[in-house]
């Protein structure tokens, strides 16, 4: 490698903001942060005809409040370049500057190549750690690339939709694309496939809102998967957060950037929103024993929460190796313009943040009012976009499900493991399945939220699928080399008779309603559904709970559907379009459980039945082995308007719960809250019945079964006393 120069290359003094390189058409504008540093080098990289790595090194001539700068006039788009910085490795400072190490631009909008595992891109020597590793990584590392913003967004708009008519699919770019058969197979597992007319008319069809892709910030493959055969298939390891994961692109060098833009416009196009899964806690770099990337070496004690009084070690709350350093008002920044950067140039339309509560760690303790909560609540950009927290980390007091500050919504785990609990048949559920069906008031009410707060979820990409949910009482993570050790081992999971696989006819029809059950229930639950990617096809995972690892069939959907996912797939959209069609599912304020709720209706505006028919009391609802239960929707008791400012009028709705094994009589409610019923859902039913049930017929609802009723606000046909078909 020859780091001679190539060409007399001009330098001007350039600007210290905006960081990054930027390409203004003449030139480009190169600008990093550092306050560490004695010197940094901007190195650009281009390749001999022998394919090794050239590199011309310019030194930085300018720094404005420790942002050093230039600009090259001349400079095209597709240059690949990096730092190098000058200045003290005192570990036990904090300081880790290394020269010897190539370094990514934090800011850098595209990435080239992939980490090779190599010595070279540690600081020390692996026989002898206090001694110094001063090898080259450049050939061994990640390049970034200098992109050109302009793309031709036509008359593209964000969808916009509100929470209350949102529903989420949280899906893996390529998991979700793979193997789908009309997707061309160079295309699969990238941005073009999640485009491809075959993936957005399976969204549509589905009634999807938004999809909510897992990590796209460019990500490093760990080198201990790598050793093991394996891969950093989820991509929680960021390292770059504004450049899209170059593997995800079907092009070449730097298409990555327009690939996602064309996506993203793609998905708009079908009202379909664009959430991204961020990880802003910690970065690839891993502790004091992990490479040296980027951050570390640019200036390690700005960047990185350190051990007080032992600053050669990382303070880390995400079981990473490090977590960033929240009160610096750099990493605050850099958090900042990448979520901007994300709307304003790559017109996403919302984040879920990972371990949010990290974030939140100003300090040591979670502080919900910490500075990063207090820029997202002023910023005009990001403000204004869905702002979604997984809210918990693995350090002390992290988790804080209800706790994040009004403008948030977060993944209620408390909803996931009450659910699961509940069609499981754990005793003493029903009063809080009854909090968590209604939009968990107990959890946000208190801080003036709204049960578009709750982000329902019954599976998500951690954890078991919804099949292998009703598959499974144990993990089966051995694929995964870690001694089936890894990934969480209290499921509340049952698995209907049969561990794994099994041909029983009685085994598989039990399997089959319980996933129907934990669909119909979250998709008719107050609050915003997510739907794990696959869940609608009976995707299973053969057990394993914590696919991270694995980038093959295990994790990607099989596109090869039987009947019975087909009949599963109908049965979900069903759903879905049931709660579109009727906003009394979709209430954007909670229950006031009496009159005094605002609607036309003189009726209290939800009422929890009792087998006979009459009301619950309390001794029923302290009852621990009470396993069935109604809920009684009143549709004309909506409080709020439409966007027009009109009241928003529905019919009725009576939704039976039956969680016990055996089939179970329940009477239709009689007098203010009696009508005529007929059949939506029935999940123990191969049909839904067409006919209508008069107040006080006796309905058979099946054991482990949701049958939902619907009493129009407009006079039906003669209603019927005949029975429900049954499975």
């Amino acid at each position: 490698m020859s780091h001679t120069e190539r060409f007399a290359v001009e330098i001007w003094p350039g600007t210290a903001y905006p960081l990054g390189a930027t390409y203004d058409g003449s030139g480009v504008n190169f600008a990093v942060f550092s306050e560490v540093a004695q010197a940094v080098e901007l190195c650009l990289v281009d390749e001999a005809p022998d394919g090794t790595l050239t590199e011309q090194r310019i030194a930085m001539p300018e720094v404005d409040g420790f942002v050093w700068h230039c600009y090259l006039p001349g400079l095209q788009p597709g240059q690949r370049y990096g730092f190098r910085v000058h200045g003290p490795y005192e570990p036990a400072n904090g300081h880790r500057c290394d020269p010897s190490k190539f370094l990514l631009d934090p800011y850098a909008k595209a990435i080239d190549g992939q980490v090779v595992n190599d010595p070279s891109l540690f600081s020390y020597d692996f026989a002898d750690p206090t001694k110094r590793n001063t090898d080259d990584s450049l050939p061994h590392t990640m390049l970034s690339v200098v992109v050109n913003p302009y793309f031709d967004w036509g008359h593209d708009r964000p969808p916009r939709h509100e929470y209350h008519e949102s529903v989420i699919y949280e899906a893996h770019v390529k998991g979700l694309t793979m193997t789908h058969p009309e997707v061309p197979e160079e295309i699969r597992g990238t941005y073009a496939a999640v485009a491809h007319p075959a993936i957005i008319e399976h969204l549509t069809a589905l009634g999807v809102t938004a999809i909510e892709l897992m990590p796209v910030h460019q990500f490093v493959q760990d080198t201990s998967l790598q050793d093991k055969g394996l891969s950093n298939y989820w991509g929680y390891n960021t390292i770059g957060f504004l450049a899209p994961h170059n593997a995800y692109a079907a092009g070449g060098r730097g298409q990555q950037v327009t690939e996602f833009k064309a996506m993203v416009k793609a998905l708009h196009a079908a009202d379909i929103e664009v959430i991204l899964d961020v990880v802003y806690n910690h970065t690839a770099e891993g502790n004091e024993f992990g490479p040296t990337i980027c951050f570390r070496g640019l200036d390690n004690a700005s960047y990185y929460r350190l051990v007080d009084g032992a600053k050669e070690h990382y303070y880390d709350t995400t079981g990473t190796g490090n977590s960033l350093l929240m009160r610096s008002p750099h990493v605050l920044q850099l958090i900042m313009d990448s979520l901007r950067y994300w709307v304003t140039e790559m017109h996403v339309d919302g984040f879920r943040f990972d371990l949010a509560a990290t974030l939140a760690r100003q300090f040591h303790e979670v502080d919900k009012l910490s500075a990063f909560f207090d820029l997202i609540q002023q910023d005009p950009v990001i403000s204004q976009v869905k702002l979604i927290a997984e809210p918990w980390d693995v350090g002390d007091g992290g988790y804080q499900v209800g706790n994040f500050p009004p403008l948030w919504t977060e993944w209620n785990g408390k909803y996931r493991d009450t659910v699961r609990d509940f069609w499981r048949g754990e005793p003493a559920t029903l009063g809080e399945f009854a909090s968590r069906l209604t939009g968990s008031s107990d959890l946000y009410e208190h801080s003036s939220r709204k049960p578009i707060a709750s982000i329902n979820f019954i599976t998500a990409h951690d954890g078991f699928t919804l099949r292998d949910l009703v598959s499974y009482n144990d993990k089966h993570n051995d694929a995964n080399g870690e001694g089936n050790r890894d990934g969480e081992s209290h499921n509340r999971s049952w698995n209907c008779g049969v561990e794994g696989p099994t041909d029983d006819p009685d085994v598989l029809a039990i399997r089959r309603r319980q996933q129907r059950n934990f669909l119909t229930t979250l998709l008719l639950s107050q609050g915003v559904p997510m739907i794990s990617h696959g869940d609608e096809l009976g995707r299973t995972q053969l057990g394993n709970n914590n696919v991270y690892c694995q980038d093959n069939e295990l994790a990607w959907i099989d596109w090869d559907l039987e009947d019975e996912d087909k009949r599963l797939l109908a049965f979900t959209g069903a759903v879905v379009a049931l709660r579109r069609k009727h906003p009394v599912f979709r209430r954007r304020r909670f229950f006031a459980g009496s009159a005094d709720h605002g609607g036309e209706s003189q009726l209290g505006d939800i009422y929890w039945l009792k087998p006979d028919g009459t009301q619950m009391t309390e001794a029923d609802w302290r009852n621990g082995e009470a396993r069935l239960m109604g809920v009684w929707l009143n549709g004309s008791a909506i409080p709020e308007p439409d966007k027009r400012g009109r009241r928003i009028l529905d019919d009725d709705f009576l939704v039976v719960f039956n969680a016990g094994a055996d089939d179970a009589a329940f009477t239709l409610p009689t007098g203010a809250w009696g009508g005529q019923w007929c059949f939506e859902v029935d999940t123990d039913a191969t049909t839904v019945d067409p006919g209508w049930r008069a107040a006080g017929s006796v309905l058979t609802v099946g054991g482990r079964s949701v049958v939902v009723l619907r009493s129009p606000r407009e006079a039906p046909v003669p209603a019927t006393g005949a029975a429900t078909p049954k499975a």
